[in-house]
């Protein structure tokens, strides 16, 4: 609405300047300027007012659709599968969701605005030069269908080139990720320089690229240019003659000329907003493909919404999980009772994290069954289980947020005593007491200014806080001492009562005291008992006992 009558006072500008030029050429008089002046300014004031309504309208709408799409973009990444993120890099993921997302925006934002004004004023501008005098019409038109062909021919190339401008973005983004988070990896084997002639390469290219696209659109707005300007001459040429002949007046040539320039600027446009498209559409392919993604573990008809808790029973019924073909996992049978510590234990590669890892669907089994509480693993519903479980991964990922708000992460309402109690729990209390700001202290990505037990502890207390039925520790206690593990362990086993727990780790000493010890080899359960009961089968465990009973002896005497 506010664009067609943007442009419906944008027809009466030439149609006063008509008879103004008409008028002043018999007779110039002070009264006729004043009144034709002020005729003018106001025509313009009512269409500066009503551009800005349309451009605010049709911006605000784009800004609240970029919006949406960016929050169904990032849920529709949280609802993803492990294996989606093997398959895309972190800095590709974060091009789409930033640069991409834009590029769409920019279609339903300016693209949809200066294309509207286009078509409108286009059709307005031509029907009222057409009434004024056809002939003229035609003739100023001839330009046209060659502006077509070139707008047609170029804009397929631009969406090439654009396609090929943001994957090298992607991969700009990826390499600047990388780098970020493995930044002491790069600084002690003194990578830096190589890194920097790494981004200087990707960052030419991008470069390049980008050239090449503004190669395309110069040419574009050049050809453009071009043939507006030649339209124009013609116009001067036959609308002269036809001055001269008394076929129409000089207002209406000088009206002419002022609709042929307000034509001028869409055409000139329609080149710009063609790219904008040509982006779009290429930015919007890209997200598609995430979009269309299907997460691989996900609530579905088989999910059963009557079951609201869990109790902690597990079941692992002839389990097997291979990862791209390759078996990881083979027949896997084991029963956890509730409230049992178990174990596992075995050699790098064995199968341990991802045996735990189908508990709370992080993967699922690629043959046999997972059962909690004596139902399908596949039938509770996702939000159910994860929220009852307490994981602690091998690789412990702290926030940017403060110590406080990463224990709570996952708990809705948690008080200052349940965080500082869980922090005792994981022997971390004392730690957060020496930082200056105690648990308001603002950890730095992944926890970078704090040791590598402080973060284990602190994750373990993020488990803890939630006073999970499963409490699953990955080879976290791995960064800390003897001491501090068993007085953890002590903790645990108090809170722990009455709830399962699933301990993995390389060391004798964490797994000793369990209920039962698994001991894993090439994904298949090859021992299983207590640890005095593993020990007088004088297999792989007791093996394990006595090389690190060895370092012990070893480490003692240096």
């Amino acid at each position: 609405m506010f664009v067609v009558i943007t442009n419906g006072f944008a027809l009466l500008g030439p149609w006063v300047l008509k008879f103004a030029v008409d008028e002043l050429q018999q007779q110039i008089s002070s009264q006729a300027l004043v009144k034709y002046a002020a005729l003018l300014v106001g025509v313009a004031l009512v269409e500066g007012l009503f551009l800005f309504l349309s451009r605010r309208t049709i911006i605000g709408v784009s800004r609240k659709i970029e919006y949406d799409l960016r929050n169904d973009f990032f849920a529709h990444l949280q609802r993803q599968s492990q294996a989606f993120f093997h398959r895309f890099k972190t800095g590709d993921l974060m091009a789409r969701a930033t640069n991409d997302l834009e590029a769409v925006r920019r279609i339903v934002g300016p693209a949809v605005m200066y294309s509207t004004n286009t078509v409108v004023s286009m059709i307005a501008f031509i029907g009222i030069m057409l009434y004024m005098n056809y002939k003229l019409t035609l003739v100023a038109l001839i330009p046209f269908p060659l502006m077509a062909v070139i707008v047609n021919r170029l804009a397929k190339r631009l969406h090439y080139v654009y396609k090929g401008i943001q994957t090298q973005y992607a991969s700009i983004t990826s390499k600047v990720q990388e780098n970020l988070s493995g930044i002491r990896v790069v600084k002690a084997y003194v990578q830096e320089q190589p890194e920097i002639h790494r981004f200087k390469d990707l960052n030419g290219e991008y470069i390049n690229r980008n050239l090449n696209m503004a190669k395309v659109r110069g040419g574009m707005s050049a050809a453009m240019t071009f043939l507006v300007g030649a339209g124009t001459l013609i116009v001067l040429w036959y609308g002269g003659k036809l001055v001269i002949r008394n076929e129409i007046s000089l207002g209406e040539l000088v009206a002419f000329f002022a609709y042929l320039g307000r034509l001028t600027w869409p055409m000139i446009a329609l080149g710009w907003v063609l790219n904008i498209i040509q982006q779009g559409l290429a930015a919007m392919g890209r997200i598609n493909r995430i979009l269309e993604i299907v997460p691989d573990i996900r609530d579905d008809e088989r999910t059963r919404t009557d079951i609201e808790t869990i109790e902690g029973e597990i079941e692992f019924r002839n389990v097997s999980f291979s990862y791209n073909g390759t078996p990881v996992l083979k027949n896997i049978n084991l029963r956890i009772e509730k409230g049992m510590t178990l174990a596992i234990i075995g050699r790098t590669g064995s199968g341990k994290s991802t045996l735990i890892n189908l508990i709370p669907r992080l993967l699922d089994a690629t043959e046999g069954k997972v059962l909690i509480d004596g139902i399908k693993i596949n039938e509770i519903p996702l939000q159910t289980l994860r929220s009852r479980i307490g994981y602690v991964p091998q690789d412990t990922f702290l926030f940017s947020e403060t110590i406080k708000a990463n224990i709570a992460f996952g708990v809705e309402a948690q008080s200052m005593q349940e965080i500082e109690e869980a922090a005792v729990i994981s022997q971390v209390k004392n730690d957060i007491d020496d930082f200056p700001k105690r648990f308001g202290t603002m950890l730095g990505e992944r926890g970078i200014n704090i040791s590598g037990g402080q973060k284990q502890r602190t994750a373990i207390a993020r488990a803890v806080i939630r006073k999970p039925k499963i409490l699953i520790l990955d080879d976290s206690l791995s960064a800390v001492d003897t001491y501090t593990e068993e007085a953890i362990l002590a903790r645990l086993r108090e809170i722990m009562r009455a709830r399962t727990s699933i301990i993995v780790s390389h060391r004798i000493s964490t797994v000793k005291d369990a209920d039962r010890i698994v001991v894993l080899d090439d994904g298949k359960v090859t021992e299983m008992g207590t640890h005095d009961e593993l020990l007088s089968i004088d297999g792989l465990y007791a093996d394990i006992h006595r090389k690190q009973l060895l370092e012990e002896a070893l480490e003692s005497y240096s």
